[in-house]
């Protein structure tokens, strides 16, 4: 009966983790829309800080996870802020400015296949024909990508290769920020550990606003629809995306959840077109078409590991 019950998981579940990955894909776009309308870390220290106040009415129930925690768990949030936060934040922004939205959201894409790749140099995961072909793809995509923008005759020049290896930076932090969180603790929760290293973050980039921006603090320039995409920026897929997300995780088998993983790149992809009124070209299926095809391999890696363990 129990199998059964873990293997049918209420509806309420699928939605919680489309909702989740869906608004996760969606920091692509948004970030290059906020990246072009504020400062870079005046923009980051408004998505901490509208983070923070958006998290802060469900930590209630987690505070004394943070007053007991060890201080070997400190001090791996405190890396998880200035890598997670601070870095991937930062290498992000920077990295839309150059960049094209498409071009983000196949850089971006290739996170489960550096993730898996960064587990087998530094965790001791073995490596298998999946993991490797999933990151072999998102090379050949990445690549591939380029490449067509230039022989298609598309504008940036060589700025748009420098954002896409910004962005490629940025998916290294997010995927130390993966591996850091597997030394936390078990009794300290991903929502507990998001919260302290958000506001960790936030001193860290107000002193970076100050001697690096070049107006700090300046927003009066944005209109509506830039404080639109701030707020969602830092309401959404830095508070709300984690809670919905790891919310579902709990409440659903492995292979499940792992399934899910393939609607990261598709949002993002889509909303850049559709936020960013990107023109959709063929060639851009060739490039996003490798990486997805990686992600696929890794969603397919999940569901196997998953069955291994209940076998």
């Amino acid at each position: 009966m129990r199998a059964f019950e873990s293997s049918s998981p209420h509806p309420l579940v699928y939605l919680q983790l489309l909702i989740g990955m869906s608004l996760f894909g969606s920091t692509t776009p948004i970030s290059k829309i906020v990246s072009e309308a504020f400062p870079v870390f005046t923009a980051s220290l408004m998505r901490m800080t509208i983070a923070a106040i958006a998290l802060a009415p469900f930590m209630a129930p987690h505070l004394k996870e943070l007053r007991l925690a060890k201080r070997r768990d400190w001090l791996v949030i405190a890396l998880i802020a200035m890598v997670g936060m601070v870095g991937f934040t930062s290498t992000m922004l920077f990295g839309m400015r150059l960049t094209t939205g498409v071009i983000g959201a196949t850089v971006m894409s290739s996170t489960p296949a550096v993730t898996a790749l960064a587990a087998v140099v530094f965790l001791g995961s073995a490596m298998n024909w999946r993991k490797a072909g999933a990151l072999g793809l998102a090379v050949v995509g990445v690549v591939a990508i380029n490449l067509m923008r230039d022989m298609s005759g598309e504008d940036g020049g060589q700025a748009v290769i420098l954002g896409a290896a910004l962005v490629g930076l940025a998916v290294c932090f997010e995927t130390a920020y993966t591996l850091l969180s597997k030394l936390l603790s078990d009794e300290v929760s991903s929502l507990a550990v998001t919260f302290a290293a958000t506001l960790m973050a936030m001193p860290a980039f107000a002193l970076l606003a100050l001697l690096i921006d070049p107006n700090p603090f300046d927003i009066s320039g944005a209109s509506a629809a830039d404080w639109s995409a701030v707020l969602f920026w830092g309401a959404a897929t830095g508070a709300l995306a984690p809670v919905i997300w790891y919310t579902g995780v709990r409440q659903a088998p492995g292979p499940l959840a792992a399934s899910f993983m393939a609607v990261m790149p598709l949002s993002a992809l889509v909303l850049s077109y559709i936020l960013l009124g990107e023109t959709f070209r063929w060639a851009h299926l060739v490039g996003f078409g490798a990486v997805f095809a990686g992600v696929l391999l890794m969603v397919w890696e999940h569901a196997s590991s998953g069955h291994e363990h209940r076998t």
